[in-house]
C-alpha cells in the first residue's frame, strides 16, 4: 500500500468516526445516574432517558423524562428527572438550549433548595454565562451575569464541593471587569482627563484588589492626582502608601517610596501577608507566548491566564463612584417640607390674605399680621399694588361723546338734588296711549 493510499484510508476512517460521533453513536457518560438496581417502571423510564441522553438523543430523552414526571408524580426519581431535563438542554448547547437550561436549573433550585444537586445546578448556571463571555472591549452582559451567578453560589452554598471552582471563576471574571475599567482609565490618563482617570483607576484598586495590574492602576491614579493640583496631595500619598504596603513586589514600589520621602511623608512597611500572596501569584502566573499573542486577535474568548490563583474575590457588587474633584452636594438648604393637601374650604381664596403681599424677605411682618396685631401701612400699600387674583381689576368706563361738562365737585356738594336739571325723557319711541 502506497503512502497516498494510506493517507486516503486514514482520512476515510477519520471521516467515518466523525460521522458516527455526530449521529449519536458515541457515548458521553451522564454525571448523575441512579445506581439502584431495580425494575420499577419509573426507574426503567429514567434509565432509558439517561441512555438517550448519553448518546445525544436529547429530544427523545426529554420526552421520556416528561412521561416519568407526568405518570409517576410521587416517584423517588422525580427530582432526578427534572435535573436530567435541564442537563439535556445544557448538553444540547446553543443560545436557545442554554437559555432553556438556565430556566430549568432555576426551577430545580426553587423546588429543591436543600438537595446537594442544587449547588451543581447553580454552578451550571454560572458556567452557562461563563462560556459566553467576550473580550473586555466587547459586550459585558454575560460577564456581569456570570459574576452574579458565581457570587450567588458562594453565598447560598458556601460548603459545596463546587465552591472552590466558583471562586476561581469569579477571580477570572473580575480580572475581565477590572481590565475593562483599566482600559478606560488609561485612555483618560493619556488624553489628559485626569479627574476621570483618577476616578476610574482608584475604583479598580478598591473594588478589585486581586487584579493583576492593580499596582499599575494605583500608580497612574497617583500621577493623575499630582497633575490635578496640590489640594489632592492626600489622595496621592494614599495611593503611594498602598503600593508600598499591599503590593511590595510591584515594579513601582521603590518609586513610590521615593515619592513619599520627597513629600516628607511616612513610608509604611510592607504587609507580610500581601508579600507572600504577591510572591505566590508571580510564581504561578501564566504568560502568553508569541503564538498565543498572535492568535489572540482572532479569538472571541477572553484571556484569563493573568488572573489571580489565590485570595478571596470581591463579594460586594460594583458601585458607581464620584470623582473627588466634584464638590459634595450642599445640605440644609432649599425647601424640604413641601406638602400637598386637598382644600375643602371653597372660600379660602376670598378670606385669606394674598401670599404675594408678603414677599419672602418680610416673613416677620407676615407673622405679626397672623398673630392679630395691626398690620403696617406698607402691607396696605402692597395689597393695593398686588390685588388678589380672584378679584379682577375694575374696568375703566368709556367716556360718552357730546356729554355736557359735569358740575365741579365743590358745587355739586352744596347744590340740592332738586336744583339739578334732569334730562327730559325721550318718549318719541313710546306708543300713544289710547284716549278714554
Amino acid at each position: 500500500m502506497t503512502v497516498g493510499n494510506c493517507f486516503r484510508y486514514a482520512m476515510g476512517v477519520g471521516a467515518v468516526v466523525v460521522l458516527l460521533s455526530s449521529c449519536g453513536l458515541k457515548r458521553h457518560p451522564y454525571d448523575n445516574p441512579i445506581s439502584k438496581d431495580t425494575q420499577q417502571p419509573d426507574k426503567v423510564l429514567f434509565d432509558k432517558a439517561v441512555n438517550d441522553l448519553e448518546h445525544s438523543r436529547f429530544e427523545i430523552a426529554r420526552l421520556t423524562l416528561q412521561t416519568l414526571i407526568n405518570t409517576y408524580d410521587s416517584s423517588e426519581y422525580l427530582a432526578k428527572a427534572k435535573l436530567a431535563i435541564a442537563d439535556s438542554w445544557y448538553r444540547e448547547g446553543g443560545a436557545h438550549g442554554l437559555a432553556q437550561a438556565e430556566a430549568e436549573y432555576k426551577d430545580f433550585i426553587l423546588f429543591y433548595p436543600t438537595m446537594e444537586e442544587s449547588a451543581e445546578a447553580q454552578e451550571k448556571v454560572c458556567d452557562i454565562h461563563y462560556r459566553q463571555m467576550d473580550k473586555p472591549d466587547r459586550d459585558q452582559t454575560h460577564v456581569l451575569r456570570a459574576e452574579d451567578e458565581c457570587r450567588q453560589l458562594l453565598i447560598q452554598f458556601p460548603n459545596s464541593k463546587y465552591a472552590p471552582m466558583a471562586q476561581q471563576k469569579l477571580r477570572n471574571i473580575q480580572e475581565m471587569l477590572a481590565a475593562e475599567e483599566f482600559g478606560v482609565g488609561n485612555f483618560y490618563h493619556n488624553k489628559g482627563s485626569f479627574p476621570a482617570a483618577a476616578n476610574r483607576l482608584q475604583s479598580i484598586a478598591e473594588q478589585f484588589p486581586l487584579y493583576s495590574k492593580a499596582d499599575e492602576a494605583l500608580w497612574l491614579a497617583a500621577d493623575s492626582y499630582s497633575r490635578m493640583g496640590d489640594r489632592f496631595e492626600n489622595q496621592q500619598v494614599a495611593d503611594y502608601s498602598k503600593i508600598v504596603k499591599d503590593y511590595p513586589l510591584s515594579p513601582h514600589a521603590d518609586e513610590a517610596k521615593e515619592k513619599l520621602q520627597a513629600m516628607n511623608r511616612p513610608v509604611p512597611d510592607a504587609d507580610p501577608a500581601a508579600y507572600a500572596h504577591m510572591q505566590y501569584e508571580l510564581e504561578n502566573r501564566q504568560t502568553a507566548g508569541m503564538p498565543s499573542k498572535f492568535l489572540g486577535a482572532f479569538k472571541t474568548r477572553p484571556d484569563v491566564r493573568m488572573a489571580a490563583k489565590s485570595g478571596t474575590p470581591a463579594m460586594d457588587p460594583r458601585h458607581a463612584t464620584t470623582p473627588v474633584s466634584v464638590p459634595p452636594p450642599a445640605t440644609g438648604t432649599g425647601v424640604t417640607d413641601v406638602q400637598a393637601a386637598v382644600v375643602t374650604d371653597t372660600t379660602a381664596l376670598d378670606k385669606n390674605p394674598d401670599a404675594r403681599a408678603n414677599p419672602p424677605g418680610q416673613a416677620g411682618a407676615a407673622g405679626t399680621a397672623a398673630s392679630g396685631s395691626t398690620a403696617p401701612t406698607d402691607n396696605a400699600a402692597a395689597q393695593q399694588q398686588f390685588p388678589p387674583t380672584n378679584h379682577p381689576l375694575p374696568k375703566k368706563k368709556k367716556s360718552k361723546k357730546n356729554q355736557p361738562d359735569s358740575t365741579p365737585a365743590a358745587t355739586s356738594a352744596t347744590t340740592p338734588a332738586a336744583t339739578t336739571p334732569a334730562a327730559a325723557p325721550d318718549n318719541s319711541a313710546a306708543p300713544a296711549k289710547p284716549q278714554q
